[in-house]
This record gives structure tokens, sequence and C-alpha cells, in this order.
């Protein structure tokens, strides 16, 4: 799990800590706003995916628990090139782990069905290895495209759509950099 450290600290530090904001679905145990409890995220550890969690009073270590188990693990973020696996962690986090997969098996020709395994792995092997940096950026810039685009279409993009911008821009900038030099730089 060499780089899961380098992409969990990245994650939480664009969620930040405790949050509850009523516009946010995801601050709902429901997931619908205004219906079922108001229960917040901290550390991205939404109400909406975790409605029996104590959000508020959530440990950055069982953060790192679940962001293992739910998100990394799920991913097979331990098979993917270096920089793609933390962007796709990130994507991931923000906006779910089968939206973030499927996103990396449409451009690599595998079945989208929202769940990362042998078949995909071969295949981004095949496309897209850490060895040819040049393609690994590719993969990197089209994940980073496709994101944009999927941002722009939410109906909260006015509300939220600057900060999740600035974001993928983060994200892509660190990924691009542990790609290209085996380093994260600020």
């Amino acid at each position: 799990m060499y780089n899961f450290k380098k992409a969990f600290e990245l994650t939480v530090g664009h969620e930040g800590g405790y949050g509850n904001d009523k516009r946010d679905r995801g601050n709902w145990t429901t997931g619908v706003i205004g219906e079922g409890e108001l229960k917040g995220t901290k550390y991205g550890v939404s109400a909406m995916s975790y409605p029996d969690y104590d959000i508020e009073n959530l440990t950055l270590e069982q953060a790192e628990k679940i962001y293992t188990r739910d998100y990394w693990d799920k991913l097979s973020g331990n098979q993917l090139p270096d920089g793609v696996d933390i962007f796709l962690f990130d994507y991931a986090v923000n906006s779910g782990v089968a939206r973030s997969a499927m996103s990396l098996q449409r451009m690599v020709g595998a079945a989208d069905d929202g769940h990362i395994g042998p078949q995909t792995l071969k295949l981004v092997e095949k496309r897209y290895s850490s060895a040819d940096k040049t393609k690994a950026l590719q993969l990197l810039n089209q994940l980073y495209v496709n994101r944009e685009h999927f941002y722009k279409k939410l109906t909260t993009f006015d509300i939220y759509g600057k900060g999740w911008l600035r974001r993928n821009d983060e994200i892509f900038k660190a990924a691009s950099t542990l790609l290209q030099y085996g380093v994260m730089r600020p």
C-alpha cells in the first residue's frame, strides 16, 4: 500500500473536518436533502454512505480503515499505475467507487461494471502501464477531463463547482508528478 498513505493524505486534505451543510445530500442519512437525519460528513465519510456511524466523532484512524477497505481495496489501488491510483482513489471518495471505476474501464475498453478486477487491470497494464509514462499521463488526462465533465453536469455545480474543479486540478497535478518523478512535490 505504498501510495495509499499519499492518496489518503491528499484526499483527507480536500475533504477536511466535520461539516453538515444541509444543501449537501451526502450529509443526510438517506442521501435525500431534508429526509432522514442530518449527520454530516467528516474526512469525506458521509452520513449518506455510512448512516449508522457517529460521523461527528469519527477519528482519522477510523476514516483510514474505511478508505482502505471500501475505496482503495475495491479499486485495486495497489495494482494500478503510480498516479492513476491516487487520482482514481480521490475520484472514488468524492463521486463513488463505481463511477470512478467505470470511468477507468471505459477508457481501457473493459466492461464498465464498476468493479476493477483482473480483466480491467490487464487492460490497464496493456494500454497504460506506468513503464510508459506518456500513455499513463494520457490516461490521467482522460480521467481528469471525464471527472470535470461529470461535475459540470451536477445540479449543485453552482454551489460546490469551484471547489470540485480546484480539487480535480490539485489531484491531477499531484498524480502527474508522482507518475513522472516517483514522488509528490508541493
